[in-house]
């Protein structure tokens, strides 16, 4: 990639990285005869649902907005879940989705003589099970408001649910899959002979380095074949993981009572506020990740107002300049989707290097993108 001739900032995603993930997602739907379909919540460049198409059996949406996305420009309809549906935008919704999810019983009751046999309806559960460190993150906490325990359900299914959906992992692996079947099957196991399909939500992170695709075949297989029903996942982060980066400038080197900061043209709040909210640690290619004796070390300071938009510490090399490129690596996947304009500061520009090498700008934005929003 020649990053010079790259604007700056801009999110890059390398097709050929994003072949190689469908490729080996699309192989697990093979062996275990389940489905794999896309959740927009971690990647929702529609440049790219043409694609994607050609490898998975669909998309997920927790929106009417990204329904209608994936009806227009993947060309099919949506498996929908939200936490609650609005009255307003039901019908349109139903218009653009295969499948329903409720997250509660009240909204069951609420929608379900809309929806009749227009899309297959089914309910969130919550198996009280998720080896999620950050509670933010982690849907099964007590008083989680997503998804249905299983005291709350009775022997026998409402009339008209075909399917289960549960989501309780975030970037496991397929052996933290197979303890929360545990859960799972012991609270709802009897539940699971009465429906046509199991949903068993994001989180599976199947592209990382090191995961075991035996294992994750094994757990789809069993399950299809022990309850006779299909089963659907909707990961997140696998299908853009380690697709693409982040390219930002130096704009200015500040010495902070002894702290060197390089303060860049992008936020870590506004652009990458994963980074702060998870916490993780972004790497940056040509870097070190940690500040080292004998080096150039800098904390990389945010574009915006706000105290906390910084991330420390970098070694480098070289001792950076202003003008000088800094790229963020693996910052595809649930990065450009919750972008913000806080500040005033401008989103970053979004191109492909495509499998040939040449880079393209798929899209830039300004002013109006920020006055709209308010």
């Amino acid at each position: 990639m020649d990053i010079s001739s790259i604007p700056s900032p801009c999110y890059v995603l390398e097709e050929a990285k994003l072949i190689d993930n469908l490729r080996l997602i699309s192989s697990v739907q093979e062996q275990s005869g389940g489905h794999i379909i896309l959740a927009l919540k971690g990647f929702s460049m529609y440049k790219m649902f043409p694609l994607v198409k050609q490898y998975l059996s669909g998309a997920t949406a927790s929106s009417l907005n990204e329904a209608r996305l994936i009806f227009e420009e993947m060309k099919c309809k949506a498996h929908t879940y939200a936490p609650v549906y609005k009255e307003e935008e039901f019908d349109e919704i139903l218009s653009y989705s295969s499948h329903i999810t409720f997250n509660s019983l009240n909204q069951f009751e609420r929608f379900k003589g809309k929806v009749g046999t227009e899309a297959s309806m089914g309910l969130r559960i919550n198996p009280q099970y998720a080896e999620v460190e950050t509670d933010m993150y982690n849907p099964c906490i007590v008083g989680s408001r997503l998804g249905i325990t299983r005291e709350a359900l009775g022997e026998k299914l409402p009339e008209g649910i075909e399917g289960l959906h549960f989501h309780s992992l975030c970037e496991n692996d397929s052996f933290v899959l197979e303890r929360t079947l545990i859960h799972v099957e012991e609270k709802f196991g009897d539940l699971l002979h009465q429906v046509k399909w199991l949903n068993m939500g994001g989180g599976h992170l199947m592209t990382r380095s090191g995961y075991n695709i035996g294992h994750v075949v094994k757990q789809i297989e069993r399950l299809r074949k022990t309850y006779n029903i299909e089963v659907i996942l909707e990961p997140g982060s696998a299908i853009a993981w380690e697709t693409g980066v982040l390219v930002s400038t130096v704009q200015d080197i500040v010495d902070a009572q002894g702290v060197n900061v390089a303060i860049l043209d992008v936020s870590f709040a506004a652009h990458m506020p994963d980074t702060l909210e998870m916490p993780y640690k972004p790497r940056i290619l040509g870097a070190y990740q940690t500040e080292l004796a004998g080096k150039y070390n800098y904390r990389m300071g945010g574009t915006t107002c706000l105290a906390g938009d910084f991330m420390g510490d970098y070694a480098f090399d070289e001792p950076l300049k202003i003008g000088d490129k800094v790229v963020f690596d693996d910052m595809i996947h649930y990065t450009m989707v919750k972008t913000t304009t806080f500040n005033g500061v401008a989103l970053p520009s979004i191109g492909i290097l495509s499998t040939d090498g040449q880079f393209k700008l798929h899209k830039s934005f300004g002013y109006e993108t920020f006055k709209e929003k308010l």
